[in-house]
């Protein structure tokens, strides 16, 4: 893997491949967590090693494990071992709920005894054991066969899938996958809120969307997402503001009222809190090149409110 990540990475940053859903990247010297949006997806590194941060608490990943993410959840990205001889390699390979859950309602696909994962937060350490990397190793291979990827990647990509629902992450990607299980819900919710950030959010209305109480909803979407649907929200805004000032060149306050904020100055302050800086100051760090945008395509956070 670090070998076919390397020579299509000879440099630092972020890459897609002609593979739907796999991505790589390089990261040559430590850095800080950097907040980012996790979607679905397994992330493997191939030499190096990250953490990732969620709701405070800490999840490595090296060469023997590998992290797991069961719904879009905003996180912070660490990397903890790098350097210009020996960078950070990996992989994001995203996954399919809809392939997960076709496997998963297999009545004979069950777990091996003893390695149902524990119920909680969507994201998880697992082992990267020799059964889960070799059809990964396949797919990598592909690389050098473009004209076999259309016929060959979908049967390696479900042969992945099925590795891990047979892994000591299965529970929780079942938890996502079970189309009545409040899991299942929770990430219906993420995709309203995801498409409705700068809306007025009622919980209640939005946990009725989901055919749920209001007590129970708030209660799963913070055991999942580490955080109540209200910071999911504020976290999405603040990302897109963001963006908008970064990419499109908006102002502060034209960014706060784009993404639903009336309060500029109560925007500056949540922004602060968020990336560490007020929303110009950030912005011009970022443009000039002393942090990269990229780095938070892989890596909740950090914020306690």
């Amino acid at each position: 893997m670090a070998r076919i990540i390397g020579a299509r990475m000879p440099r630092m940053g972020d890459c897609d491949t002609p593979i739907a859903g796999l991505s790589f990247f390089r990261r040559d010297a430590p850095a800080p967590p950097v907040v980012c949006m996790i979607e679905p997806s397994i992330v493997l590194v191939a030499q190096g090693a990250k953490q990732m941060w969620v709701g405070g608490a800490a999840y490595p990943y090296d060469t023997s494990r590998f992290l797991v993410t069961s719904l879009d959840m905003p996180a912070n990205s660490e990397v903890r071992s790098a350097s210009a001889a020996q960078p950070c390699l990996g992989m994001v390979l995203k996954l399919d709920v809809r392939t997960l859950a076709e496997l998963a309602a297999q009545g004979s696909l069950q777990p091996p005894r003893g390695r149902r994962a524990e119920l909680g937060v969507g994201v998880g350490i697992g082992t990267a054991t020799p059964t889960l990397l070799a059809p990964i190793a396949r797919l990598l291979d592909l690389l050098d066969e473009p004209d076999a990827i259309p016929v060959l990647a979908p049967l390696i990509h479900r042969e992945i899938h099925y590795r891990l629902l047979m892994s000591d992450q299965s529970a929780k990607l079942r938890q996502i996958a079970a189309v009545d299980g409040q899991g299942h819900r929770i990430a219906r919710a993420i995709d309203w809120l995801k498409l409705n950030y700068a809306s007025p959010l009622r919980v209640e209305d939005l946990a009725g969307r989901v055919q749920m109480s209001a007590p129970t909803f708030h209660h799963h979407f913070r055991q999942l997402t580490a955080m109540s649907p209200l910071q999911y929200q504020k976290w999405l805004r603040l990302n897109e503001a963001r963006r908008l000032m970064l990419n499109e060149h908006f102002d502060a306050a034209t960014a706060a009222f784009k993404v639903g904020y009336e309060s500029p100055s109560q925007f500056s302050r949540e922004y602060s809190r968020l990336f560490g800086a007020p929303p110009k100051r950030d912005v011009e760090v970022l443009r000039g090149g002393t942090a990269s945008p990229a780095v938070a395509a892989h890596g909740v956070s950090s914020s306690s409110e």
